[in-house]
This record gives C-alpha cells, sequence and structure tokens, in this order.
C-alpha cells in the first residue's frame, strides 16, 4: 500500500499506454479503511462508466482489488481483496470484449468458461463463488488488470488491426507517439 493515504475522491479512470497498467499489483494487507473507501470510490466510477467491473491498477494503484456489478443493480455489487482463480473449465468461450482503460477498442476474447475466484470481501472475510456466466468473463477480465495484461495481449491479430486507429489515438493521448 502507498505510504501516503490515498484520496478517493480522487481516484479517476486512467487509460491505456499509462504503465501502471502493465504493473503487477501488491496483495493487500487485508480490509482496511482505506481499502473500503477506495473500493467505494471505484464502484462509483464503475458505475458512471456504465462498466461491469473495475480493477484497482485502472485507477492508478497497484492494488490487488477489484470491484464487480455484471448486473448493473445496486444490490450487486462486489468487492473483492487479494483475490485469487482457481478450477478453470477446460471448455473456452470466445467473447466479444471492452475496457474502461481501453476506451473505443473491443476484441473477441478466449476466456475459460467457467472458474471460482476465493478473495476476501470488504470486512474482510473470505469467500469464494464458481461462475459459467458473464462473472466469470469479468472475474478473469479484473484479474488479468491485477498482473498486468490487457485485452491488447489477447485479442486476435485482426481485432488488434481493427483497433489500430483507436489505440494510436490513446497513445498520442497520452503524448506516446
Amino acid at each position: 500500500m502507498p505510504s501516503r493515504p490515498v484520496k478517493p475522491d480522487q481516484l479517476r479512470i486512467i487509460h491505456y499506454p499509462d504503465p501502471v497498467l502493465r504493473q503487477a499489483a501488491e496483495p493487500l494487507p487485508g480490509a482496511t479503511d482505506e481499502v473500503r473507501r477506495v473500493a467505494q470510490r471505484m464502484l462509483e466510477l464503475m458505475h458512471e462508466a456504465r462498466g461491469v467491473g473495475l480493477a484497482a491498477p485502472q485507477v492508478g494503484l497497484p492494488w490487488r482489488l477489484f470491484v464487480a456489478n455484471p448486473t448493473g443493480e445496486p444490490e450487486d455489487d462486489q468487492i473483492f481483496i487479494n483475490p485469487k482463480l482457481s478450477s478453470p473449465s477446460r471448455e473456452n468461450h470466445t467473447h466479444d470484449e471492452g475496457c474502461l482503460s481501453l476506451p473505443n477498442i473491443t476484441g473477441d476474447i478466449t476466456r475459460p468458461a467457467s472458474i471460482t475466484v476465493d478473495a476476501l470481501d470488504e470486512q474482510g472475510k473470505p469467500f469464494k463463488l464458481t461462475s459459467d456466466d458473464l462473472p466469470a468473463r469479468v472475474w478473469q477480465h479484473e484479474i488479468d488488470h491485477l498482473d498486468g495484461i490487457l485485452i491488447l495481449d489477447r485479442m486476435p491479430a485482426i481485432d488488434k488491426v481493427a483497433n489500430k486507429q483507436a489505440i494510436l489515438d490513446l497513445e498520442q493521448a497520452a503524448g506516446k507517439t
């Protein structure tokens, strides 16, 4: 965790090619008040952007934390602290995915059809969930963020070509080209 406190109200969604998106995130010591405040702000940002998940690196924090809500219903907001995936199915599914850190970019991403996630909730209690639906895809996408992996790394070459201008636009906006 950072040595100085995080100001959740100042957090914003970070866009590619910001280097924090390529860093592996560090485990958190648990569900502290600071972690809960950051997670609540991440849920707000995710909902404002009409997303279904948001990982801490996407707001500039190298923490192993993500939030998710595949339904969009407030009661379905979930916080995942130090999540770990297990039991991926042998069957894979390919679906079009986007990313809040890569606006206007989508690609066909192949992932295990079902998976299990173990994490701590906002109270620090361990929980385990298994899904073979949209939540499974969201968890895998967000944990990719925690490992510094983007959909750009997983999409087929044809999708990279189709998104070339949007990728260049993001790089130019960041002053990288």
